[in-house]
């Protein structure tokens, strides 16, 4: 048994008494074979009157009990330890954070890699007990009914856990590597979905999609060999069993032919020799079934140690060597023209923007107030090309958006969202994401957004490995990494923030700010803001109410009439 799902097993008491009732039951059923093989070969020689079918009856209604009380225990024996290992699991993570965790692949391994843990549960483990049991006490009984037969079964018995154990040896191996491929595949999903907006915006979301594409060809091909594996395991304990009990029932035709051999000693002989080889074909079968949960629970253990919270291989794995875009000497910043812009989401009948015309001149610094629901966001998601517009259209230099490559218009633009999502990788590989940026460009990005103090801080800093989403920096630290990331694309000549302080302290927001205001220079930025400080950024502030435009004037005009842009 694996010695820590062991060691499991004996902590908790209710896993533990269904545990030894289940193997106890198995072990049983099997012994009980001995007793039917007796009165079955004395029924059919005569040995035994008629009558001996009853008790024959009573030993097969026994089997029967005893195995539907092994599936009962061995089903919650599966539940109990499954149950405590994903409460272990969820409580290690909530105690000392994810940081440094695979939260994608913590997901596959709690969910499908923990449920396949039941075939080694509910059916090897008996098993294991049962050919511990049964084929001693079967060689016995050979040895008193046929020493001949006895004695070939005892030759060849070995050959099955050899064979066995040579093929278990490769299928363990490439279960392994199954296991290592669906988790992968797994995790990365997982960390895709939830970054997708930030994916789209840098314009990595078709190389990750490329990426999942070849996580899940590698795993369909390691799926394909150990299940060739499998077939081949099945196929060599099938015919060393076939042959072994030939070697013992051809010699026992002869000799009853001959008459050297009683009638109900060959038919003892003849039922019993299978029941010997029965188990360890059974435990073999059964151990390449469990393979996979056997490599989970590894895993999970491996988790559950604290030493192994520093094991995270997957923080390169992010980002390609597609060379960076320097910013074009010369260039001015485009100007951003809407033209009678309608957008309409399924499912909605009021607009979320309705006939909106604005014009966002090169270099200006628009800041969009209003109330929340009011089509702010969906504006910028415009700007990014998430949304379409489902009437007129939007200009860049004059140029309709809808005809201009995504990804290359993307590669203009820097965004930074309310709610930046931060992978489960180093600061510097959430920082350069959506390009190749140098170590030195990294740091100097940080430091531009004020992120440098508390990155260099931290235990391994710029190489730390952060929890998904960033759970172990405050809001304003993961909105200053966000906006390194957005100093890293020195090609970007938009800029787009949408709420930027929002839910920050007053200390984050004026970090915030500073950052912002040095990010904006020489570029046209469209900020959704509602606090003062933010809005202070602005050339000109644009109140947005139900979807349209309800007041535009440049800041310092609204400030000489005394007017709130909040």
């Amino acid at each position: 048994m694996h010695k820590d799902l062991l060691r499991l097993a004996r902590a908790e008491p209710a896993v533990r008494r269904h545990l030894a009732v289940c193997l106890a039951a198995a072990v049983l059923a099997g012994l009980l074979v001995l007793a039917q093989a007796e009165l079955l070969s004395g029924v059919l020689s005569g040995r035994f009157a008629v009558a001996a079918l009853l008790p024959l009856v009573g030993v097969v209604v026994v089997r029967g009990a005893l195995g539907w009380l092994q599936g009962v225990s061995a089903g919650r024996t599966a539940t109990g330890v499954k149950s405590v290992l994903r409460a272990r699991l969820m409580r290690r993570f909530q105690e000392s954070g994810p940081a440094g965790s695979r939260s994608g692949e913590l997901v596959t391994l709690v969910g499908r890699g923990l449920d396949a843990l039941d075939p080694y549960l509910t059916g090897y483990l008996p098993a294991a007990a049962v050919a511990s049991v049964v084929p001693i006490a079967v060689l016995a009984r050979l040895f008193v009914a046929d020493l001949a037969s006895a004695l070939i079964v005892l030759v060849t018995l070995p050959l099955i856990p050899v064979f066995g154990a040579l093929v278990g040896w490769t299928t363990k191996t490439v279960t392994e590597r199954q296991w290592r491929a669906l988790s992968r595949l797994g995790g990365h999903f997982l960390d895709v979905v939830r970054g997708l907006p930030t994916l789209r915006a840098f314009g990595r979301a078709r190389y990750q999609s490329t990426v999942i594409r070849e996580v899940a060809a590698a795993h369909r091909a390691a799926t394909m060999r150990t299940l060739r594996v499998a077939f081949l395991s099945s196929l060599v304990l099938e015919l060393v069993a076939s042959l072994s009990l030939a070697l013992v029932a051809v010699p026992v035709g002869l000799r009853l032919l001959s008459g050297s051999l009683h009638l109900d000693t060959a038919l003892l002989v003849l039922l019993l020799a299978p029941e010997a080889y029965l188990p360890l074909r059974a435990m073999g079968t059964k151990f390449h079934a469990s393979v996979e949960g056997v490599a989970a629970a590894d895993e999970a253990f491996a988790l559950l140690t604290p030493a192994s919270g520093d094991r995270d291989d997957r923080a390169a794995g992010t980002r390609d060597a597609r060379p960076r875009e320097a910013r074009r000497e010369g260039t001015r910043p485009p100007e951003i023209r809407l033209e009678h812009v309608t957008v309409r989401y399924p499912g909605r009948e009021e607009p979320a923007l309705d006939d909106v015309s604005l014009v966002v001149a090169p270099g200006e610094r628009v800041a969009l107030v209003g109330e929340s629901g009011g089509g702010k966001s969906t504006l910028l998601h415009l700007l990014l090309g998430f949304v379409t517009p489902s009437e007129g259209r939007v200009l860049v230099d004059g140029v309709d958006l809808a005809t201009l490559d995504p990804d290359e218009w993307r590669r203009r633009l820097a965004f930074v969202p309310q709610r930046p999502h931060l992978f489960a990788m180093s600061v510097a590989d959430n920082i350069g994401l959506g390009g190749d940026a140098s170590p030195e460009q990294i740091r100097a990005a940080a430091a531009s957004a004020q992120a440098a103090g508390f990155v260099e801080a931290m235990p391994q800093g710029y190489e730390t490995v952060l929890g998904e989403r960033g759970v172990n920096l405050s809001a304003g630290q993961r909105q200053r990494v966000a906006l390194a990331r957005a100093f890293c694309r020195p090609s970007a000549e938009v800029l787009l923030l949408d709420e930027p302080t929002a839910r920050l302290d007053g200390r984050s927001e004026a970090a915030v700010v500073e950052a912002t205001r040095t990010l904006a220079e020489g570029r046209t930025a469209i900020v959704v803001a509602h606090r003062p400080a933010m809005i202070g950024l602005a050339d000109r502030v644009v109140r947005i109410g139900a979807g349209r435009i309800v007041h535009d004037r440049h800041a310092d005009a609204l400030a000489a009439e005394g007017g709130d842009a909040r």
